[in-house]
């Protein structure tokens, strides 16, 4: 009798890598609809890779899209929060997406192709289909009076990418391009051949705060397998790994980088998510009204990072309680810091309870351990 695989098995996406994770033993996950590599050795060891020298992530399940024409400033400008105006040829910016009450749709990178004319939106991978629809139904002949509508691609599945992170990680690809890797300032990117390959997009931009830059490329006439051969062979003599997305976590909250779906969503607007940065009240944008009150009127709950004083984990969904026993919050990302050696974890509380050196409480079954709200990055 044939073997029968659960359906979310069956149906799993895989990335131009998946078969060489799987090959090198990687634990493979489930994860936004991707087979994906959650670790390859131990979770503190391929943080500690990343934190001192570097680590290849596989980010190819993220999603790209490509606007284009006349109005696909404007568009950008009316669906997210940030001011793309500012956006210069080879500049990216992070910026959200709102709904109409002013919750996060998703958080996103902008990327200036061609200033005023062509831009690439890189967007979590289980918001693709949200956020590409959430665009679209904005991208009217109205908008801005034009009478004309953007061109949008949607580049995800042809697009492949990689994080290469950490403090030596410009170091070990530089004989791989012409690219000046060296000097490429943060959030800014530019294109050319790496590896052999053409038309690759490199952006000092990453999502662990160790240093490094991201890949974009075709996955066509064997790029993919060229780009991650050319990359190991330069880099395993000095130290570099692949990484698993656990360790990209363990990263990420170190610096107190928010997670989709676990900080941010629907019903968290970008002021309660300390996003007040990436919110420019100088243009319109969906919800401004909403979050202009919000602002004006102070929020009732922030997110705040907190370390533990009680041995424990905190976890998603937790609840923050104060001394009392009260309800004051609830966690949203938590972890046991292997740089610190601590627990760790990000959560909203109730705006009282959210200044620097506050004592709170995760609830844990029929414990209350107790935490303090630490100033973020907590290295």
């Amino acid at each position: 009798m044939p073997l029968l695989l659960p359906r979310k098995v069956l149906y799993m996406k895989q990335t131009p890598f998946t078969q060489k994770h799987i090959a090198l033993g990687a634990k493979m996950a489930a994860f936004a609809g991707y087979n994906m590599p959650i670790s390859y050795s131990s979770i503190n060891e391929e943080h500690h890779t990343v934190r001192n020298i570097a680590g290849v992530f596989d980010v190819s399940h993220m999603g790209e899209f490509i606007l284009k024409g006349e109005q696909a400033l404007p568009l950008i400008q009316k669906v997210t929060t940030n001011d793309a105006s500012k956006l210069k040829n080879g500049q990216a910016q992070y910026s959200a997406l709102t709904n109409e009450n002013g919750g996060i749709i998703d958080d996103l990178l902008v990327y200036c192709i061609d200033e005023h004319k062509v831009y690439m939106l890189v967007v979590n991978a289980a918001n693709i289909e949200k956020d590409w629809n959430w665009i679209a139904q904005h991208n009217t002949p109205a908008l801005e009076g034009s009478g004309e509508v953007v061109e949008m691609y949607n580049i995800s599945d042809k697009t492949a990418l990689l994080a290469i992170q950490g403090p030596q990680a410009t170091a070990i690809l530089q004989p791989l391009t012409d690219i000046d890797l060296l000097n490429l300032k943060y959030y800014t990117f530019a294109k050319g051949t790496f590896a052999g390959v053409d038309n690759v997009l490199i952006s000092a931009t990453g999502y662990t705060g160790a240093g490094g830059v991201e890949i974009y490329f075709e996955d066509k006439d064997g790029a993919a397998d060229k780009i991650w051969e050319a990359i190991f062979t330069e880099g395993t003599p000095k130290g570099l790994k692949p990484i698993g997305l656990a360790a990209r976590d363990t990263l990420r909250l170190e610096m107190g980088y928010c997670l989709y779906g676990n900080d941010l969503d629907d019903t968290t607007t970008p002021l309660e998510a300390g996003l007040g940065w990436v919110t420019k009240f100088t243009k319109d944008f969906t919800a401004k009204d909403i979050l202009q009150k919000q602002k004006a009127d102070g929020v009732q709950r922030r997110l705040v990072g907190f370390e533990l004083a009680d041995k424990g984990i905190p976890r998603h969904g937790y609840e923050i309680v104060d001394d009392a026993g009260n309800n004051i919050g609830v966690v949203t990302s938590g972890t046991q810091s292997p740089t610190l050696g601590k627990a760790i974890g990000l959560g909203y509380v109730q705006t009282g309870k959210a200044g620097i050196g506050s004592a709170i409480f995760i609830k844990v079954r029929d414990k209350q351990l107790a935490a303090t709200v630490v100033k973020m990055p907590f290295i």
